[in-house]
C-alpha cells in the first residue's frame, strides 16, 4: 500500500473533513453538568455513526455516566488501540468569548487560520485526526493497514469516574500493542513529539487548628499561639535554599535522566528565561541544578495551592485565627510511591507542631507516574514517521501535567501508550475562545497516516 495516495486524499479531502469536526463541535457535551447529559449521548451517537461509515464495527456502551464508544476493525499486522475524549470543558465564563463557544467557525489570525470553539484542541479535533487519517487511508486501499480499536471516552473532563471500571471489565477486548493517545501538544511551532514521560499528582489538604475560637490580638497576642503562623513555618520549609523538597524520602524512586534524552532536550534550545517571561517571571525556582525542562518534565514538585486563614474581607480585623488552611499538591516521576510520600508528608507536618495546634488532613487523590517504553521499535519508527512530516524532527518529550489514562493502559492493559499531539501552548484549553490551529488539523490528519503506515510496515 503506498502511502503518498493517502496524503493527496488528505489534503483534497480537507475542506470536507473540517466540516465533520466543525459538526462534532457543535453538540455541547460537557460532561460535568448534568443539564448535557443528553448531548454527550449526542455526541456519542455521532461518533458510532462516523466510525461505522467507515466500515468499523462501533457500539455505543453504557456506564453508571457517560457512554463509551467502541469500535474494532480486523486486519493482519500490530493491534493498534486509539484513544480519545469527546466530552469538553464547561465554557464559563461566558461574557469572555468572541462568539458562542458551540457555534465554531474556521477563522483568519494574524498567525494562520484556526478552527474556533469549545473542545477544538481538546479533544474533539486531536480525535479526528486519526479518525480523518483512517477515512483517508481507507477511501484509497479500501481497507484499513491493520487491526484498529477505537475507544472514545465521554468522561475525562469529569475526572474519568467510569473509565477504570469499564476497563477492567472489558480488559480482554481493549487489550492491544500499543496505545495510540492524541490529547497532547507539539513543542514549539514546528517540532512534533512524542511524550514519553508523565508526572503522577498527589495532593493534600491541611487545617491547623489552635484556640477554640478567634482570639483579640490584643488581649492574646504574643501569648497564645496562632495557627497562621505555624502553617507559614511548615510551609517555608517544604524546599530549602537550592529548590530541593525536603519531605523525608522524598526522592526515594526519582531516576536520573538517560544521558541521550537529556542530549535531545538540551538540542530543543528551550528558553527558560522566555518561557517565564510570557507571565511575568524571570528566574526558575526549582532544584538550580537541574534545566529548565528538566524541571517541568522529569522532577518531581511540592507547590502551594492556596493558603486561607483569619480575616480575608474588605478593610482589618485584628483577629488570631482559630485555624489556617492550605492546599498542597505533589508532581511525582519515576517510581515515586504517593501513598508512602503522603504518610511522610503527614509526618513532616506532625512534627512541625508546637503543643497548642492540632492538624487534620483531607487527602485529594494520589497517581503515580507514567513513563514509557522506548526501546518498542514502534516508538522509534513514529519518531521518524513524524519527522517526516514537519519541519523540525520529532522529539521525546515529558509532560508536566498527568494524564491518567495513560497509567491505566499500563497497568490495567499491559500496554505501553503512544502520546502523540497537535495541540499549540496558545490553544486556550479549558479557557474562553479555545482553538485549534488549521494547519495542527491538516498536518495532523497526514500525521497519523505516515504513523500507522510506518507501524504497519515490517
Amino acid at each position: 500500500m503506498s502511502l503518498d495516495p493517502v496524503l493527496s486524499r488528505i489534503d483534497s479531502d480537507l475542506p470536507h473533513a473540517t466540516e465533520r469536526l466543525l459538526e462534532l463541535l457543535r453538540i455541547p457535551s460537557i460532561s460535568t453538568d448534568p443539564a448535557y447529559k443528553g448531548d454527550c449521548e449526542t455526541a456519542a451517537d455521532w461518533l458510532v455513526a462516523d466510525l461505522q461509515s467507515l466500515g468499523v464495527d462501533a457500539t455505543k456502551r453504557p456506564t453508571p455516566g457517560h457512554p463509551m464508544v467502541v469500535g474494532h476493525v480486523d486486519g493482519d499486522g500490530p493491534h493498534l488501540l486509539f484513544y480519545g475524549h469527546y466530552d469538553v470543558q464547561p465554557v464559563d465564563p461566558l461574557n469572555l468569548w468572541d462568539r458562542d463557544p458551540f457555534d465554531p467557525e474556521v477563522q483568519d489570525t494574524p498567525k494562520g487560520r484556526v478552527i474556533r470553539g469549545r473542545g477544538a484542541a481538546d479533544d474533539k479535533g486531536q480525535l479526528m485526526t486519526f479518525v480523518e487519517a483512517c477515512r483517508a487511508w481507507k477511501a484509497v486501499n479500501g481497507t484499513l493497514p491493520c487491526k484498529i480499536t477505537f475507544f472514545f471516552e465521554g468522561e475525562e473532563e469529569s475526572g474519568s469516574p467510569s473509565l477504570v471500571p469499564f476497563m477492567k471489565e472489558n480488559a480482554q477486548e481493549l487489550t492491544s500493542d500499543i496505545a495510540l493517545i492524541c490529547d497532547t501538544g507539539m513543542f514549539g511551532e514546528q517540532t512534533p513529539a512524542i511524550v514519553t514521560m508523565l508526572r503522577g499528582l498527589l495532593g493534600e489538604e491541611l487545617t491547623i487548628k489552635g484556640a477554640s475560637k478567634d482570639l483579640h490580638s490584643g488581649m492574646y497576642g504574643g501569648i497564645s499561639m496562632n495557627p497562621a503562623r505555624v502553617l507559614a513555618r511548615i510551609i517555608a520549609g517544604l524546599h530549602d535554599e537550592s529548590g530541593h523538597i525536603t519531605v523525608p524520602n522524598f526522592y526515594e524512586g526519582v531516576p536520573e535522566l538517560a544521558p541521550e534524552i537529556k542530549e535531545q532536550w538540551d538540542g530543543l534550545n528551550f528558553d527558560e528565561t522566555a518561557f517565564l517571561g510570557e507571565v511575568g517571571l524571570g528566574k526558575p525556582a526549582g532544584e538550580q541544578e537541574r534545566t529548565g525542562l528538566e524541571m517541568i518534565w522529569s522532577r518531581p514538585t511540592c507547590e502551594v495551592n492556596g493558603i486561607w486563614s483569619g480575616y480575608t474581607g474588605d478593610g482589618f480585623k485584628t483577629v488570631l485565627p482559630a485555624e489556617a488552611h492550605a492546599k498542597i499538591s505533589f508532581r511525582l516521576v519515576g517510581t515515586q510511591d504517593p501513598h508512602a510520600i503522603r504518610e511522610n508528608f503527614r509526618a513532616y507536618v506532625q512534627s512541625m507542631l508546637p503543643e497548642d495546634c492540632t492538624v487534620e488532613f483531607k487527602a485529594h487523590g494520589a497517581s503515580s507516574a507514567s513513563q514509557m517504553e522506548i526501546t518498542d521499535p514502534a516508538f522509534e519508527k513514529a519518531r521518524v514517521a513524524l519527522s517526516d512530516e514537519w519541519p523540525e524532527a520529532a522529539a521525546y518529550v515529558g509532560c508536566g501535567g498527568s494524564i491518567p489514562i495513560a497509567g491505566h493502559f499500563k497497568k490495567i492493559l499491559g500496554t505501553d501508550a503512544m502520546l502523540i499531539g497537535f495541540g499549540k501552548d496558545d490553544d486556550q484549553i479549558h479557557s474562553p475562545n479555545e482553538k485549534y490551529d488549521l494547519n495542527s488539523f491538516h498536518k495532523g490528519i497526514r500525521s497519523w497516516a505516515r504513523v500507522l503506515d510506518a507501524l504497519t510496515k515490517g
